[in-house]
């Protein structure tokens, strides 16, 4: 889609936009709440000194926040031209200082540099930004109260704004089962819903179990909008039966930016497996030896085999809830529907679409009765497409010669590879506890992006 030559007004943040095809003619799907039970009342917003706004998208995981951050990053200067800043130079950088945040242990053996002091570069750079920034990694959503607190309070120079994308529960517990089984789980699909549902009523839920830690909706928001009002807590509801431009839709609205003329062609979505693929990666996980590290199999099995080349499999079944847990689906639904609306945040979607539908269309039965020849058939395709992904590899296609260009452009490069080049990158990160050069990441950062030309 090509660039609009006027963009129009820019609403306020949390503001109706105007009607368009992106706000629903053409999806059908609501962009922001009307006069149903997601109605908010406007309260008073508080700014920061520099009057620049920076938004939090901290999760939740399985609500579409990977085509959101591929949306983001593919329409990076298509945003800057509309006051829209990215801090870092890609989604790494978002994931980097959500580890640092959550104090995330690291291997000695992981490859990858250190993320210590990777968040107070990356808020240092959100908030150089003239007019908005936006940082987005769904594992905020797992920040203790006392991270959540240390996060907000490093941007309160300027306005700052928290988005939480939710979905329904009875299509998110398959979904996390699954990516459960990418982070190299054996459980069961049956098994682990099972333990889920033990756990939902624990008081410490959120530390006896991960799923609950990411997706416990009422605790995360009250954990990270103790320092600003519930109008600049936005809670953005997943479409469902929507285009996925829906879900930008929404999402614009609230940076308050129109959402025709953004490229969505090369975006991708962390589409879940299907039930065969599944079973088959987790039947794998059992028989992977322990000594395999965490940090090599997410860059080889979940990355290569689980996403790229078991996710591209199309699926015949989508895995749903036993019909014996659907009723308990429904009354959670129902509890978090209640609380949204009682908590006066601002909800883009309508809080019925968080309450599970009957199911429809094929679902599979368990993974663990599937035939077996299902499983087969899955493993020899991922067997002969990480071959030839091997090979590929081991020897490539040679590539067209890069044009040289101008000596401006000449000189860009050479200014790039220097100040951000892979030495003086991973110098850089692996002394970044040190304030100075914490100090130095920034100015580096400014020099580059240069957020200071865009309006």
């Amino acid at each position: 889609m090509a660039d609009l030559a006027n963009t129009g007004p820019v609403l306020r943040p949390g503001a109706r936009p105007a009607r368009s095809p992106c706000a629903g003619d053409r999806t059908g799907c609501p962009v922001t709440a009307g006069g149903g039970p997601g109605r908010v009342r406007r309260g008073r917003r508080g700014r920061g000194a520099g009057g620049s706004r920076v938004y939090l998208h901290i999760g939740e995981p399985k609500t579409g926040t990977t085509f959101l951050q591929d949306a983001l990053w593919g329409n990076q200067s298509w945003l800057a031209a509309r006051g829209v800043r990215l801090p870092g130079y890609s989604h790494r950088d978002h994931s980097r200082a959500s580890r640092d945040l959550r104090e995330a242990p690291r291997m000695a053996s992981d490859p990858a540099e250190p993320w210590a002091g990777e968040w107070d570069v990356l808020t240092r750079q959100a908030l150089c930004a003239p007019r908005a920034a936006v940082i987005s990694d769904e594992l905020l959503a797992a920040c203790t109260p006392g991270q959540a607190d240390r996060a907000v309070r490093s941007l309160l120079a300027a306005e700052v704004h928290v988005i939480l994308t939710v979905r329904d529960v009875a299509t998110l517990l398959p979904a996390e089962w699954q990516e459960k089984v990418k982070c190299r789980s054996t459980v069961p699909w049956e098994e682990w819903l099972d333990w889920v549902i033990g756990v939902e009523s624990a008081i410490d839920r959120r530390t006896r179990s991960w799923f609950w830690k990411v997706h416990d909706t009422l605790a995360i928001l009250d954990a990270w909008s103790q320092h600003i009002p519930p109008d600049n807590v936005h809670v953005i509801i997943m479409p469902r039966e929507c285009p996925a431009e829906a879900l930008w839709a929404r999402f614009a609205s609230v940076l308050g930016i129109e959402c025709e003329g953004v490229d969505l062609s090369g975006v991708r979505a962390n589409s879940s497996l299907g039930p065969p693929e599944a079973e088959f990666l987790r039947r794998m996980n059992e028989a992977l030896p322990e000594e395999m590290p965490d940090w090599f199999y997410t860059r080889h099995v979940k990355r290569t085999l689980a996403h790229d080349i078991l996710g591209a499999r199309p699926r015949q079944a989508r895995l749903g809830l036993p019909p014996g847990r659907q009723a308990w689906a429904r009354e959670q639904a129902e509890g978090l529907v209640t609380g949204l609306r009682d908590a006066k945040y601002h909800i883009v979607g309508d809080l019925g679409e968080l309450l599970p539908r009957p199911a429809r269309g094929r679902y599979a039965e368990s993974p663990g009765q599937l035939p077996e020849q299902l499983l087969v058939e899955a493993a020899v395709h991922a067997a002969a497409a990480f071959a030839d992904r091997q090979y590929r590899q081991m020897y490539p296609a040679a590539a067209p010669r890069p044009r040289l260009g101008g000596p401006r452009q000449m000189a860009g490069r050479l200014m790039r590879k220097a100040l951000n080049g892979p030495r003086t990158r991973r110098a850089l990160r692996s002394t970044s506890h040190i304030r100075a050069v914490r100090h130095l990441r920034v100015v580096i950062w400014r020099a580059l992006v240069r957020p200071a030309r865009h309006p």
